[in-house]
């Protein structure tokens, strides 16, 4: 059980509540258990000795502890000292990180950037985005996850992720969106199909073709079923067969299984390998979908996020997209 004068001597006089060590008695205290001498842990820290004498007795006072015996030749340690010497040096070295990493935090491109990217998106933008951040950022951490849209929209703002690349519109409040560029759908089909190799194929064309399309919970398949709907072909006219992925997807068109819509990034890495293929490209107005990046509203580093967007423009260029503005 604690004595009254000592719970006294840690109380503040004003508000009732604790008193703590301050780091300056800290800083003091631990000079002196590193030197064991008054006047040059004073002169390390630059300050005076009575100045220096009286944060290590301040810090006692609060601790209700003593720290150091003195004498007219040297200082020393008490039991106590020795103990609490360790815990101050992990105090002000805990302090010195946390400076550290404030000073990172405040430089841009730097530390932890967490990325979610849809399927549809990854394999083809990827290259890309490691390519710049491996060149311009070589301080930042990036993080990859792949995911679907609503996955990466719940990581978003429940603080999981700091940024998506996605397909937009997203229409979700509190999350803003960083247009990077268009990109038009083409047709793959089997290589002998009535409208292989053409340019002109009309949207209408897709009421009747075997159409293709991704799992439900893929943004593509919502898109490609928008796109169906504005030529008046509604979703119970498609087939049941579906695919998990856009390979997998590309495979079954090649094995005679009907035709589908691929994005125009995703065409080379998916068709060239493949001799049983073909695609055709569609008369205006051609089919789309627009890819961004998108942020939590208000985002303390909203603006680094602008400025990825702005490099990352530059750098999709080379892709058969069409760049956004910003």
């Amino acid at each position: 059980m604690s004595s009254a004068p000592a719970a006294a001597a840690a109380m503040s006089s004003g508000g009732g509540r604790p008193r703590q060590p301050s780091l300056a008695q800290l800083r003091a205290f631990a000079a002196v258990a590193e030197h064991l001498h008054f006047r040059d842990a004073a002169t390390a820290l630059g300050m005076s000795q009575p100045a220096l004498s009286g944060a290590v007795s301040a810090l006692e006072e609060v601790l209700d502890v003593q720290l150091v015996e003195r004498t007219t030749r040297k200082v020393l340690l008490s039991p106590a000292g020795e103990r609490l010497a360790v815990r101050a040096r992990t105090v002000l070295d805990a302090v010195a990180a946390l400076m550290e990493e404030a000073d990172a935090a405040r430089a841009p491109f730097t530390g932890v950037l967490r990325l979610g990217v849809i399927p549809t998106v990854a394999p083809y933008l990827l290259p890309a985005v490691l390519r710049l951040v491996h060149d311009a950022y070589p301080d930042l951490d990036l993080q990859v996850h792949e995911e679907q849209t609503s996955s990466l929209l719940d990581g978003l703002t429940q603080g999981r992720l700091d940024l998506l690349l996605l397909a937009v519109p997203l229409g979700v409040p509190g999350v803003t969106e960083l247009p990077l560029f268009d990109e038009d759908f083409v047709l793959v089909m089997p290589r002998d199909h009535w409208l292989a190799g053409r340019g002109d194929i009309p949207r209408e064309a897709l009421r009747e073709l075997d159409l293709l399309l991704l799992d439900e919970g893929h943004c593509l398949r919502d898109q490609a079923l928008d796109i169906c709907r504005e030529v008046g072909r509604t979703s119970g006219a498609l087939g049941t067969t579906s695919a998990a992925g856009l390979s997998t997807l590309v495979q079954l068109v090649g094995g005679g299984m009907g035709v589908t819509l691929l994005p125009r990034t995703a065409l080379r890495v998916e068709t060239e390998r493949n001799a049983q293929l073909a695609t055709g490209s569609f008369a205006d107005p051609v089919p789309s979908r627009r890819i961004a990046l998108a942020m939590r509203t208000g985002a303390a580093r909203q603006g680094e996020f602008a400025q990825f967007a702005a490099a990352l423009r530059k750098e999709l260029r080379k892709l058969p997209v069409r760049i956004a503005a910003a």
